[in-house]
């Protein structure tokens, strides 16, 4: 049996057995993330990788070497160095994994098959929960950084059987978006915003069967209730996947007057 430790020290039972994994230096972690090496522009507040985006501890590991490009073009020789990234972080003592680009989708089977804790590298993985909410016929309008990357490919590997489910906003071509693929180092955060919810308004008002929006990119959290408030719909994006991992990895016991 995993002696993988699952249980909750309140404080009152301080006289059981707690079993560590060897090699694990870390305790506390639900919730771990791979992210690119190579970025540079601004990680704010909701951003996957900014931790004051989460209400509770989470271990991030960059993937050496990994770029933006690769990443985006699936490219397969990055399978064992993501792989490994994340074999890392179990081995750490995290009881699950996600990821910081929608894109880490590409490899999100080939990981999953080689841990044994859950995985859920993209936030696209949301798209058949998604659908089970919807009225029939309803789509999830996609807002994503490159939406020539998103084949069928990704798709398949994301458990999207569906493609036309889906109906994608591009964002890679706006003008200060553009920095985080460009790597421009600065952008202003006042356009962006304005960026990214002209966009999902210009996609409910072309498709008005859209149910839910779905935010493929890690670097859109930071503007979903921004985004809500304009298209009054659901928005779901990297930060409603990895809460929905914490949460499952760390239910807690209930106490209380009855």
């Amino acid at each position: 049996m995993n002696k993988r430790e699952y249980g909750y020290l309140s404080g009152a039972e301080d006289d059981i057995v707690i079993y560590m994994n060897k090699g694990q230096n870390y305790a506390g972690y639900s919730v771990g993330i791979l992210h690119i090496d190579r970025v540079w522009y601004p990680l704010l507040p909701g951003n996957v990788v900014n931790a004051w985006t989460y209400e509770f501890p989470v271990k991030m590991k960059a993937v050496k070497n990994l770029d933006v490009p690769g990443l985006l073009s699936g490219d397969p020789s990055l399978a064992e160095p993501i792989i490994e990234a994340a074999k890392e972080l179990q081995e750490e003592g995290v009881r699950a994994i996600s990821g910081a680009c929608g894109f880490f989708g590409f490899f999100q089977k080939q990981v999953a098959a080689e841990l044994d804790i859950p995985v859920a590298l993209s936030s696209l993985i949301q798209a058949s929960w998604i659908k089970a909410t919807l009225k029939p016929g309803q789509k999830i309008g996609v807002l994503t950084a490159d939406k020539a990357s998103i084949n069928s490919v990704l798709l398949e590997n994301c458990n999207i059987n569906d493609p036309d489910l889906l109906v994608i906003r591009d964002l890679r071509h706006e003008a200060q978006f553009s920095a985080i693929l460009e790597g421009r180092g600065h952008f202003d955060n006042g356009k962006v915003r304005k960026e990214v919810t002209d966009a999902a308004l210009e996609l409910v008002k072309e498709h008005d069967n859209i149910g839910a929006i779905l935010l493929e990119c890690s670097d859109l959290p930071p503007y979903a209730s921004d985004i809500q408030r304009a298209v009054k719909l659901p928005v779901f994006d990297y930060i409603t996947l990895i809460r929905w991992l914490h949460h499952a990895t760390t239910q807690k016991p209930y106490a209380g007057h009855i």
